[in-house]
């Protein structure tokens, strides 16, 4: 087992690549190369790192020679047009994007929940929706304690969900409001700022989005239990970055408040803020650019003397994305997980360019 790694970050200069170059940087990961991938249009660019600066490549048929981490963070699409000659070449590839999160043979990872998951890849793991992280690290250690019977969820999602430009449109917006003139809707159906909407993508006919339902099926698929009951309300706000969720939990027992924020207050990937003099609790301004997810406002639920009342605030963009991917590399190399198979499995052959 190689000492050092080859990384390629598929989508470098997103607001997640980015992201994940900083933190392979700050969290010192063992790489001996770093391989810049984009769009051509995004291509010739240049990102610094460890003190020099790397050229953005685009991505090619021989991009992943050598490679044997992908981190991936460019669309479904993407993964699915790349992914398979990525894992023939010898990569692991992790992705960001919504392409085979609920695919069984696909391990959905976070690794403070289910970190054993990631052993069974078969050169694809899957990062989930950055509120489904956020809320499965705030869930999990009760959980664990007492198991959940029903999570109703309510978010309130920061403009980084749609990427760097849609976060630059929401202080256009806002100029452009404050000087009278009609706000830029590029990325947003509606404007952001001033403003909130119902999460912006596509509706089922159960009348569900497709950000709900992320936050169903992936959470109980990382939790190993798919009966059980879950409901979201995702809503856009206008926050440049973090988001923030309130949440109502549900279990077949009473849960003491205190056993809640003891068990917490200690739990990995989580920060207890709680200041009840003062009124103080998550705020998207603290979570911003931090690792942990931020939790607190514990309190038992009034109308139901089996229920729990969260509220939570993590940054979208780091432990919602970027940390994660990091998060799983790491545990691929500490436990030495850095395989692929012989070929791709035939989803990713099917799914191919």
């Amino acid at each position: 087992m190689p000492q050092s790694y080859r990384v390629a970050i598929l989508g470098a200069t997103g607001a997640v690549g980015t992201e994940l170059i900083e933190l392979l940087d700050q969290r010192q990961f063992p790489l001996s190369e770093l391989r810049l991938l984009a769009s051509p249009r995004s291509a010739g660019s240049h990102l610094s790192f460890r003190g020099e600066d790397l050229l953005v490549q685009a991505v090619g048929d021989r991009s992943f020679e050598g490679i044997d981490i992908v981190l991936a963070s460019a669309g479904a699409s993407t993964t699915k047009a790349w992914a398979s000659q990525a894992i023939a070449a010898g990569a692991v590839v992790i992705d960001n994007s919504s392409a085979f999160r609920m695919d069984p043979q696909v391990p959905l990872v976070v690794p403070e929940v289910n970190p054993e998951a990631a052993a069974q890849h078969q050169g694809l793991i899957a990062n989930p929706n950055c509120t489904t992280i956020l809320m499965a690290v705030a869930l999990w250690p009760l959980h664990q304690v007492k198991p959940l019977c029903r999570v109703v969820a309510a978010t309130y999602q920061s403009a980084s969900g749609a990427g760097a430009r849609a976060m630059e449109e929401v202080k256009q917006q806002a100029q452009a409001i404050l000087n009278g003139e009609t706000p830029p809707t590029e990325f947003f159906p509606y404007p952001l700022a001033f403003n909130l909407f119902p999460h912006n993508s596509p509706l089922s006919d159960d009348g569900y989005c497709q950000e709900e339902l992320k936050m169903v099926n992936e959470t109980r698929k990382i939790f190993g239990v798919p009966e059980l009951r879950i409901t979201a309300t995702c809503v856009r706000v206008p926050v440049l970055r973090a988001h923030s969720e309130a949440l109502n939990l549900e279990f077949a027992e009473p849960f003491p408040v205190d056993q809640a924020r003891s068990l917490l207050a200690k739990a990995p990937g989580v920060k207890l803020v709680e200041d009840w003099s003062a009124n103080y609790f998550p705020m998207p301004i603290d979570a911003s650019g931090q690792d942990d997810v931020l939790v607190g406002r514990i309190r038992q639920d009034l109308s139901h003397p089996h229920g729990l009342e969260l509220w939570i605030c993590g940054d979208q963009i780091r432990k919602g994305a970027a940390l994660n991917a990091v998060q799983i590399a790491e545990l691929l190399v500490e436990r030495g997980w850095v395989r692929s198979p012989a070929s791709p499995s035939e989803l990713l052959k099917s799914s191919s360019r």
